[in-house]
């Protein structure tokens, strides 16, 4: 089913690539070949306007939508998006289930829509600590998706990068003691 933006949706697309009506904003400059976004200030969204933090929450999805259309308009073949970091597991339980289902339902629906335009899904952090649920919804997605080659959205997932250094380091600490890796082969390629 084909995605229809909301009209705060289709505003943010027209700013990004143009409404057709005019010169298109990017015409003829170079873009980038890899957009990467961190998501955040959806609940404060949603506090300002008086809804509860998951309404927010939803709004970002949509948001999410209508850039991965704008890029797909551009051409950009690479998306990034930071959307639950490891500090987002200090939230309150309830928030956190929240955007737990969110995400399934999110991975779930969209499959069309990726498999339609012909994107791949990939995830990246530390996605173990991710309820049971989103890990076989999201290996279940990626599987749907790997043949896609228009662009490759990625989706970083209990990802931070103190977490990311932490467990770059316990990895060669642990290859150290086992004799693996030498002092003098640590360098800064290697972290």
């Amino acid at each position: 089913m084909p995605y229809h933006p909301s009209a705060e949706a289709q505003k943010l697309i027209d700013r990004l690539v143009g409404d057709g009506s005019a010169e298109e904003p990017w015409a003829g400059k170079p873009l980038p070949k890899h957009v990467a976004i961190i998501m955040d200030g959806n609940g404060r969204w949603a506090g300002d306007r008086g809804l509860p933090r998951i309404e927010g929450h939803r709004e970002g999805i949509q948001s999410v939508r209508a850039v991965a259309q704008a890029c797909r308009k551009l051409e950009i073949p690479y998306l990034t998006l930071y959307a639950f970091s490891t500090e987002h597991w200090k939230r309150p339980r309830t928030e956190i289930a929240a955007l737990m289902k969110l995400l399934r339902d999110f991975l779930k629906e969209e499959i069309p829509e990726m498999l339609e335009n012909r994107i791949r899904l990939d995830s990246i952090g530390n996605i173990k600590k991710l309820p049971l649920y989103v890990q076989h919804q999201l290996s279940k997605t990626s599987r749907a998706t790997k043949a896609g080659d228009m662009m490759q959205l990625t989706l970083a997932l209990s990802y931070g990068s103190r977490d990311e250094i932490t467990q770059a380091v316990k990895k060669i600490a642990r290859k150290t003691v086992q004799g693996k890796i030498k002092e003098s082969q640590i360098t800064q390629e290697l972290v």
